[in-house]
C-alpha cells in the first residue's frame, strides 16, 4: 500500500498555485475586489433591495475568474475530454478540493456558490449519462460556452429529504399536433434560478406517492407561462439564489425530458456520490484551514507573558480536530480511490456507506474546527475580520443540503445492519 500523493498530482497542486498567485491573486486585489472576501464580504456580495440576490458586479468577478481558469486549462479538469476537460478522477478531485479549500477564503475557490478555478460538474455526467445527442450539445458544450445553465428542480416544500412523495405532477397533453406535458406543483430552494437559462424539473408521472418509479426530469427552459418565483429565500449565509417556485399548467414538450420517462429519481441519485465525496473534500481541507490557523494564532498571542498555545485548555480540542482530520482525509482519499477503480453503478452497492460516513462527518467537523477557531482567537475571531464566521455560516448548511446527517447516517446503518450493501440478508 502507498499512501504518498502522486508524483504527477503534486506537481499539478504545483501548478494551480502558480496560478493563482500570478492570475486570481492580482485579480481578487484589483479594483477593491477584495471587498468581496474582508470584513465587506456579505455586504459586498448582496444586492439587499433586490431580493438579497447576489450583486452582479460580485458574479461577474466570479466569471472572470472561471474564464481564466478555462482558458489556462484548468476549470474542466473534471469534465470528459470530449467536452474539453481532462477525465479528473475523483482521487484527484478530492485532493485538489482539499488543497484549495485549505488555502482559505479567497477568489480561488469560494464554496459559498460552488466557484472554483476547479469546476465540479455534476450536471456534465447527468447528460453525458442520459441526455440525447442534441441535449448533450445544447447543455454540455452550451454551458461551458455560458450559453446554457441548469438549475436542479428537486425539493419541495412539504417534501424535502423525500422526494418519493412529490406532489409536483405532469400528465400528457398535446398542443398544436405536438405531444407535451402540463406540468403543476411547487418547488423549493431551486438554487440559480436567477440566472438559470432552464430548470431540470422533476415531476411525477405516473405511480402512487413514496414509489421510487415514476418520476420524469423535464428541463423547463427559464422564463415559462406559468413558472414563477414566489420569494428568495433569506438564508444563515448571504447573498441567497435560492427561491421557492410556483409551477401552475407549464407545457413543456416530449423533447424536454431528459432520460427516461419515469426514472427521474434514479437519474437524481446517479451521480451523488461524485458531489459527496468531493464536498467531502472541500469540508476536510476548510477544517484543515481553521486548525492551521488556530495553532498559528496560540503560538502567536502571548496573554499574561506566554504564549496561548501552552494551555492545554487550548492545545487539547485542537489536537482532538486534528486527529479526526487526519483519519477522515484518509477515508475520503482511499474511498475516492476505491471509487475509481469500480464501475460507477457499484459504487451504490459496494461503499455507498462510505460516501456517506465521509461527507456527513466532514461538514460537521468543519463547522466545529470554525467555532473552535472562533473560541481560540477570541474576540478578533468572532469579527467579520476573521474568515471563521464565514465558514462556519456556509458550511453548516451542508449539514443538510448534500444531504442532511440523518438521510446519510441512514444509509450507513442500513450497511451496517445488512438492509442494503454487501452484507444485505446476512443476518436474516
Amino acid at each position: 500500500m502507498d499512501f504518498a500523493i502522486p508524483a504527477d498530482l503534486q506537481a499539478y497542486l504545483d501548478e494551480l498555485d502558480a496560478f493563482i498567485e500570478a492570475e486570481i491573486k492580482p485579480l481578487e486585489n484589483q479594483d477593491d475586489n477584495i471587498r468581496f472576501f474582508d470584513h465587506r464580504r456579505e455586504h459586498s456580495r448582496t444586492d439587499w433591495d433586490n431580493g438579497g440576490l447576489p450583486r452582479e458586479e460580485w458574479e461577474e468577478l466570479l466569471k472572470e475568474a472561471t474564464s481564466r481558469a478555462d482558458a489556462a486549462g484548468y476549470w474542466r479538469f473534471s469534465a470528459p475530454k470530449k467536452y474539453g476537460g481532462q477525465d479528473g478522477e475523483n482521487l484527484w478531485m478530492a485532493l485538489i478540493r482539499e488543497h484549495l479549500a485549505r488555502k482559505g477564503l479567497g477568489l480561488h475557490n469560494d464554496l459559498q456558490n460552488e466557484h472554483s478555478i476547479v469546476g465540479n460538474f455534476p450536471f456534465v455526467a447527468m447528460f453525458d449519462q442520459w441526455g440525447t445527442e442534441a441535449q448533450k450539445e445544447e447543455f454540455i458544450l452550451g454551458g461551458f460556452e455560458g450559453r446554457r445553465r441548469v438549475a436542479f428542480g428537486l425539493t419541495e416544500p412539504d417534501h424535502g429529504s423525500d422526494a418519493t412523495h412529490m406532489e409536483t405532477t405532469a400528465v400528457r397533453e398535446t398542443r398544436d399536433g405536438v405531444e407535451g406535458w402540463l406540468i403543476n406543483g411547487e418547488k423549493m430552494w431551486i438554487t440559480g434560478m436567477h440566472v438559470a437559462t432552464h430548470c431540470a424539473m422533476f415531476a411525477r408521472t405516473s405511480g402512487e406517492a413514496g414509489a421510487s418509479s415514476g418520476i420524469t426530469c423535464f428541463l423547463v427552459p427559464n422564463p415559462s407561462p406559468g413558472l414563477e418565483i414566489e420569494e428568495w429565500m433569506w438564508t444563515f449565509n448571504m447573498p441567497t439564489d435560492h427561491p421557492r417556485l410556483s409551477v401552475k399548467d407549464v407545457w413543456v414538450p416530449d423533447s424536454a425530458i431528459l432520460g427516461v420517462e419515469g426514472r427521474g429519481l434514479a437519474l437524481a441519485q446517479s451521480f451523488v456520490h461524485q458531489n459527496r465525496i468531493r464536498q467531502a473534500a472541500s469540508s476536510c481541507g476548510a477544517a484543515l484551514f481553521c486548525i492551521d490557523e488556530s495553532v498559528k494564532y496560540a503560538r502567536q498571542r502571548k496573554p499574561f507573558g506566554e504564549a496561548l498555545s501552552k494551555n492545554q485548555a487550548i492545545q487539547f480540542p485542537l489536537v482532538e480536530l486534528a486527529t479526526q482530520a487526519e483519519m477522515l482525509r484518509l477515508l475520503i482519499f482511499k474511498t475516492a480511490w476505491e471509487m475509481d477503480n469500480m464501475p460507477h453503478e457499484e459504487i451504490e452497492r459496494s461503499i455507498s456507506d462510505k460516501v456517506s460516513m465521509c461527507n456527513y462527518w466532514a461538514n460537521r467537523l468543519c463547522c466545529e474546527a470554525a467555532d473552535r477557531a472562533m473560541q481560540v482567537h477570541g474576540g478578533i475571531g468572532y469579527s467579520r475580520h476573521t474568515p471563521f464566521e464565514h465558514i462556519y455560516r456556509h458550511h453548516r448548511r451542508y449539514r443538510i443540503t448534500e444531504g442532511s446527517e440523518e438521510i446519510q447516517m441512514r444509509k450507513v446503518a442500513a450497511y451496517l445492519f445488512g438492509y442494503l450493501g454487501p452484507k444485505k440478508g446476512m443476518y436474516d
